[in-house]
Parts: C-alpha cells; structure tokens; sequence
C-alpha cells in the first residue's frame, strides 16, 4: 500500500527511546511508588524494588506473567517500519525477562485528520511483528493527540525458576551484544536530512529484528545476567546490570559493534537530548578512557531503540557462546568482562 502523508519524523519533537524520560528523574519516582508499596506480595517476583525490564507475576509453581509496556514517538517516516520497530522494541522486555510473549495490545495516539490508511500501515507494521512473535494482538487503546505515538502493552510467560533479570553477573563473567550500536545517532541524523539512506536502512533493519531467537539461545547457557540495550544506551543499561549485581563492568571499545554511519554523524555533533540526559546521569558512575574520541563517546551515550540483548555468561562459556550463536546464525559480539568492583569503565 503506497501512502501519500506528511514525514512522520516532523510531528516528533522527541522520538524513539531518545524520549524516555532521564534516569534521574525516573528513579526519584519509582523510589516513592516503591515506598508505598511496603507490604511486598510474595508472588511478584519482578516489580519495583529494583530496575528490571518488565514486571513479572507467579500464578503457580510452574507458571509467571511477564508485562510491559512501551511505545514512542516516530523515529523513522515510513509508517509501516515505524509500526514494526515500536513492536520489536516493546516485545524485547519480554525476551530480556527470559520469557515469550502471547499477548499484546495497542496503545496508539494519533492527530487529527491523520487518516485511517496511514494509522492502518502502522498498526500492521506492529501486527505483523507479533505474529512473527508467535503471540497476538487482541485489542488496545487509542487517544487523539498532537503527536503520533505507538507502541505496546505485552503480557509473556515464563517458569518462575527461569526469569533473568540485571543482577547476577558475576566477577570472571564475559559480557556480550547481539546488536550494533548508534540507532539513536542515525535516526536523529535522518530526522534532520542529514543521513545517507543506506545508514537509515541498515539501523531500521537492525530495529525490526527481534530479539527472541537470541533470548533462546541466551536460555541455553544459562546466562547470569541479561538486559536489552534501549534508552539509557550501553553504558547505561550496563550501569543497572553493574548495580544490580554489584560488580564493576569493563567495556572495551575496539570489541563494540556500531551501525554504519553511526561514527560519522556523531563526529558531525548529531547528539538527541536523550543522549545528552544519559551522560549527566552517568558522570559520576561511568569511567571513559581519556583516549577515546568525542564521536566514541556520543556513541556510547547515545540512546538505542529496539536494541540488542546485553548479557553475562562464566569466562569459560566464551567459545560456547560463540559457536552457539553461529549455530543459529545469530549475530553476537563479544564486548567486556565482569570484575570486582563497582561502576563500569569503558576502555579503547
């Protein structure tokens, strides 16, 4: 279906994970829920307690719910990949938990007079991403709004003896990345025509590609540790999992992989808000190499969208999860190491 519309990109003030809100300002509001909350339920595993990528619920000894919700602002024009990146992106928390998604609904605001050909090339977008998912869309919410936004509440299930959450990562762990790096540079270059199309194809092919076959293969060797890198960017998600395990994580650049295009946007000053938010909340917990140049480090800030699966296996699961990942011809790169301490340091 060919769609005559205005470029989804110029009703965003904010797009993507780029919008999420600031770390800083999130955990003050988390904390205060969590405070009122202090009689814990016993069968909420996953909540607020500590920063997870989705809550998850025991109905019994075999069985748990995994729920989230996530959605956002266009980040790319054509309305049937904004759809279907907004799906991969809500439908990871689920593979980040451990689990598999069965349900979902939409949660979609629209302007007025957008047009039910245009609104309906979205919601397919995400549609045919949840088959792909194995699971199904059932209904879901819309509002009108000045602002396009779309995304998902997804309900997955998991064995409560097999979720995986941020913590866990022990000292001797390797840490690996299913996904290259630098989404949120190139598609804030693009949102500004600044962008070579083959760079905005290469990070929108990287958004749609889910997560869940990774997550298998995660499953397998039984990771300590697993998170999905989105709004917070590498350096952030690899803050929580330091946090949460407390150990010190040690990312090695040369190892990082990052989307082509992705160096040179950022070396042009290409840097979201988003990215901006994550390194003032970082600047104390983060420690960056003096060698690595300022396009690196807007890289290593810079918020991702449906990004890839962070995790930590045992140092001696190195070659095995190589040879696992190839196997399933699977991308995977291995990016750091787990170590005493706390914190994480980024080093050339």
């Amino acid at each position: 279906m060919t769609i005559e519309a205005p470029r989804l990109t110029k009703l965003a003030t904010c797009a993507g994970c780029a919008a999420k809100v600031g770390a800083t300002e999130l955990m003050e509001v988390v904390r205060y829920l969590a405070d009122r909350q202090p009689n814990h339920n016993p069968d909420l595993l996953v909540g607020l307690a500590a920063p997870d990528d989705a809550a998850v619920y025991r109905l019994n000894p075999e069985q748990a719910v995994v729920i989230t919700t996530d959605f956002f602002a266009p980040l790319v024009d054509d309305p049937y990949s904004y759809g279907a990146v907004a799906a991969a992106n809500a439908l990871s928390d689920i593979y980040a938990m451990g689990g598999e998604a069965v349900l979902a609904l939409n949660i979609a605001a629209f302007p007025v007079g957008m047009g039910p050909a245009l609104i309906t090339e979205i919601l397919s977008g995400g549609a045919d991403k949840v088959q792909e998912a194995g699971a199904v869309i059932a209904g879901g919410h819309t509002i009108i709004d000045a602002e396009p936004k779309y995304g998902l509440c997804v309900l997955g299930l998991v064995h409560p003896d097999r979720i995986f959450t941020k913590a866990g990562a022990r000292p001797g762990d390797l840490l690996f990345l299913t996904k290259p790096l630098g989404t949120g540079v190139i598609t804030t270059a693009a949102k500004f025509d600044e962008a070579e199309p083959a760079h905005v194809i290469g990070a929108v092919d990287s958004m749609m590609e889910l997560n869940r076959h990774s997550s298998h293969v995660v499953r397998q060797l039984g990771a300590h540790s697993l998170t999905d890198v989105t709004g917070f960017g590498i350096l952030g998600h690899g803050y929580e999992i330091a946090a949460g395990s407390e150990v010190a994580l040690r990312f090695e650049v040369s190892r990082l992989p990052m989307l082509s295009g992705a160096l040179e946007y950022a070396a042009r000053g290409v840097i979201s808000g988003g990215g901006l938010r994550n390194e003032k909340y970082l600047e104390d917990k983060v420690t960056l190499s003096e060698n690595l140049s300022p396009e690196v480090r807007h890289v290593l800030y810079d918020p991702q969208t449906s990004g890839g699966l962070l995790f930590a296996v045992a140092g001696e699961q190195g070659d095995e999860t190589e040879q696992r990942f190839a196997q399933a011809e699977l991308s995977v790169w291995r990016v750091g190491e787990v170590l005493e301490g706390r914190g994480v340091t980024v080093v050339p």
